[in-house]
């Protein structure tokens, strides 16, 4: 058995890294076997030798984070303890600074390279399963590159693909038809512009959510590209978005290789691009895999289960 004592700053920072009603105390608990009580300003942590150096880092690692930004959520614990688990070295990359002036950070090792290398190349393709924060912190980049007038548009594009369902018996004109397939594109906006900004920047253009055929005969010069749930594109599609790209132009391409809605034996343009655009200089691959999913923690174990072979049936 082994224990150790931490201090922290302020009965306050207790508070924080402890969480509401001792919620991230019970997920560090739980994850890594090990008591952990408070008492006169001290933390005292027991357990197995292992267990005790993870919990005293996890600790340490967010009261550093309630030092840095003013917070601890529930999301940050779950992140924290994955990382340590998974031998993970903290993300370096730097905050992402939007119009609301929220700083918006990459969450796991993952996510740092994929902002890396956003920052780094004009075409980025990200694949990943859902959560891992692709289309985010696309939307976070432009935003961020747009408030610094590095570029002088935003284009977010879908691909309007029936996914089971039929879109011909959808209510409403063509544009309410397609605004659902829009949709989470728009909340990400939302979250980082205000809305009489993003009103006025829509109105005059600066701003364009778009599904992917209303791309056709167009070149965008100085102007942020992110096209979502790209594996439902096929290669011509791919080919026609992609050769949009003006002087100035940065592109991002993202989405769930393992989750293609086209019809049966027709190739995804992004499955495609993957191999064929290795070795171009400006372009870069990043692929997330559960571990960067910062969503609910449930959603990693839901991933895991789809991902798992089933065992054979009787």
């Amino acid at each position: 058995m082994a224990e150790t004592t931490i201090s922290l700053a302020s009965a306050k920072a207790l508070l924080a890294v402890f969480g509401t009603r001792d919620q991230h105390l019970r997920m560090i608990r739980e994850a890594l076997g090990v008591h952990v009580s408070a008492r006169d300003g001290q933390v005292h942590v027991q357990g197995d030798e292992l267990g005790v150096a993870r919990a005293t880092e996890v600790l340490e690692r967010l009261q550093s984070q309630l030092q840095r930004y003013g917070s601890v959520t529930p999301d940050d614990v779950a992140r924290v303890l994955s990382e340590i688990r998974n031998g993970h070295v903290p993300s370096s990359a730097a905050p992402i600074c939007v119009y609301t002036g929220r700083q918006i950070r990459p969450r796991t090792p993952g996510q740092a390279r994929y902002v890396d290398a956003i920052r780094a190349n004009e075409l980025v393709f990200c694949t990943g399963p859902a959560g891992t924060g692709k289309t985010y912190l696309a939307v976070a980049l432009a935003v961020a590159a747009l408030r610094e007038e590095r570029v002088r548009k935003i284009v977010l594009v879908r691909p309007a693909v029936e996914a089971g369902e039929s879109l011909g018996f959808l209510p409403g004109d063509l544009q309410a038809k397609i605004n659902p397939y829009l949709r989470p594109l728009n909340d990400a906006l939302r979250e980082m512009i205000d809305h009489e900004t993003i009103k006025r920047y829509t109105e005059q253009d600066v701003i364009e959510v778009i599904p992917l055929a209303y791309m056709r005969g167009r070149t965008l010069s100085e102007a942020f590209m992110i096209l979502d749930e790209a594996q439902n594109t096929t290669v011509p599609q791919m080919k026609m978005f992609l050769t949009r790209m003006g002087n100035g132009s940065k592109i991002v391409v993202s989405g769930d290789a393992t989750q293609v809605d086209l019809p049966p034996h027709t190739r995804s343009g992004l499955i495609d691009g993957l191999t064929r655009f290795r070795g171009i200089p400006g372009f870069a691959p990043i692929e997330l895999t559960e571990e960067d999913i910062v969503r609910h923690p449930l959603v990693q174990a839901i991933v895991r289960a789809y991902e798992a072979k089933p065992e054979r049936r009787r």
